[in-house]
């Protein structure tokens, strides 16, 4: 593991150098020694930011820790290591019927990652967040002390690790229950909508009517054209074998030296995107990994931002805001002369998350990724900071790179509650720069008084 860079997958922070395999440091836990500076649990690095960073101190290295350890086809329970990928469960569980009833994004991300961090999908309107699928999880904490944690068995630690970021100790193990589906492909159905006033008509309609459900907007668009964009809603197919993913198809195999992703090339691809995916109303079967994950095709696809890397941002606003907010926040990156690859709308339903540190809410949650450009960037993201804090949402933590300490206290009140139960050996430069941040704050004026 020497000299390994362990990254955000954002490559915009700084990588953390000094890593312990999960075996090495489990030991050490067990042992009750003393840890040299603080420890993070590091899972395959699909955080855009720096809550998977520890540069002060040392990362685990949880990879190792893979193994799918039984998995019940009657009842749809899987248990399984931290350390194994939401890609090798479904491999495991969909040929019998069963499928994970959250996916993010990518299926390159951890069981410990997607519980730690509480990650969401497209059909959050129906099932929530990944926690609210977690049976159990066992907790290692730096005393040496194993946890057996659920809702109603040592409570308050199973809802502070649940969206927790790894700070309350390292998740050895979880089991999740899944959700009974008739095939792992899905019958995808594309609706074109020409501004966001009837994006805001079709979609709590499509939530009703479909299991998942997103919105893809073209930033680029301007005048009578903004807001335009796609609907993609789908639901399980009903029959049919189970057909693995595969590799990524293409790959971008070594780092540009500038950004590539630009406006001409992102023009270039809006519209070819528009018109792949409208020429076909549907319904049309397509294959899972093509719906829920897109981008796994396109290998090391981050690296098409340059060698400064992209911030993401994502917000959640509630909906009796979201009408007016959703625009601005449009009309702010535009404005700013900021062109986000990749526009990603949805929306959150009603259903809590057990994680005591959760992100998604109820109302609209808005994607927007952009080139690393420096002071220009991070000025556009505080922007869509304020707009977002104003409109009384939150800001995605694992999604973020930089936002200020005060944007955080204001996205998280609730966050006392889970640094009362952080380890105190765990730490991440996410949480350093916000919560502790607040803490010293508030330390230094309660001093003063």
């Amino acid at each position: 593991m020497a000299g390994t860079l362990y990254q955000s997958f954002g490559r915009a922070t700084a990588a953390t150098r000094r890593a312990l395999a999960a075996e090495e440091a489990i030991r050490v836990l067990k042992s009750g020694e003393t840890m040299p500076g603080s420890l993070l649990a590091y899972g395959n690095g699909r955080s855009y930011g720096d809550t998977c960073q520890n540069v002060q101190g040392r990362i685990v290295d949880m990879r190792g820790r893979n193994r799918i350890l039984s998995f019940n086809p009657e009842e749809g329970l899987l248990k399984a290591e931290a350390g194994v990928m939401l890609a090798e469960i479904i491999d495991m569980v969909a040929p019998h019927g069963w499928f994970p009833a959250v996916v993010p994004g990518t299926r390159f991300v951890t069981l410990g990652g997607a519980i730690a961090n509480d990650v969401h999908g497209k059909n959050h309107h129906r099932r929530g967040t990944f926690g609210c699928h977690v049976e159990a999880l066992t907790l290692l904490r730096s005393d040496g002390t194993r946890h057996e944690c659920r809702a109603d068995t040592n409570g308050d630690l199973f809802r502070a690790t649940i969206g927790g970021m790894g700070l309350t100790g390292l998740i050895l193990d979880a089991t999740i229950r899944l959700m009974k589906v008739g095939c792992a492909d899905v019958e995808e159905c594309v609706t074109g909508f020409s501004s966001l006033a009837d994006y805001f008509d079709l979609a709590a309609d499509a939530d009703a009517r479909n299991e998942y459900a997103v919105a893809w907007i073209d930033q680029l668009a301007s005048g009578r054209d903004a807001g335009r964009g796609l609907l993609l809603t789908a639901n399980h197919s009903q029959g049919g074998g189970y057909r693995p993913a595969g590799r990524a198809r293409i790959g971008v195999p070594f780092q540009p030296p500038v950004n590539i992703l630009n406006r001409t090339s992102i023009r270039l691809f809006n519209a070819a995107y528009r018109r792949a995916k409208g020429r076909n109303p549907g319904p049309v079967r397509s294959h899972f990994a093509s719906y829920f994950f897109p981008l796994d095709g396109v290998g090391h696809w981050n690296r098409l931002y340059g060698p400064r890397g992209l911030y993401q941002h994502q917000s959640v606003v509630p909906e009796e805001t979201a009408h007016e907010t959703i625009p601005l926040l449009l009309s702010a990156a535009r404005e700013a002369d900021q062109v986000s690859f990749l526009t990603v709308l949805k929306r959150f339903g009603a259903i809590p998350s057990p994680g005591l540190l959760s992100f998604p809410r109820q109302g609209y949650t808005l994607t927007l990724d952009f080139p690393n450009r420096g002071e220009k960037t991070w000025q556009l993201l505080q922007r869509l900071d304020e707009i977002t804090i104003s409109a009384g949402g939150a800001i995605n933590p694992y999604k973020d790179a930089r936002m200020s300490a005060a944007a955080f206290a204001a996205s998280f009140p609730g966050w006392r509650a889970v640094e009362r139960l952080r380890d105190q050996a765990f730490m991440s430069d996410f949480w350093r720069r916000t919560a502790m941040a607040v803490a010293d704050a508030e330390a230094t004026r309660s001093a003063a008084e």
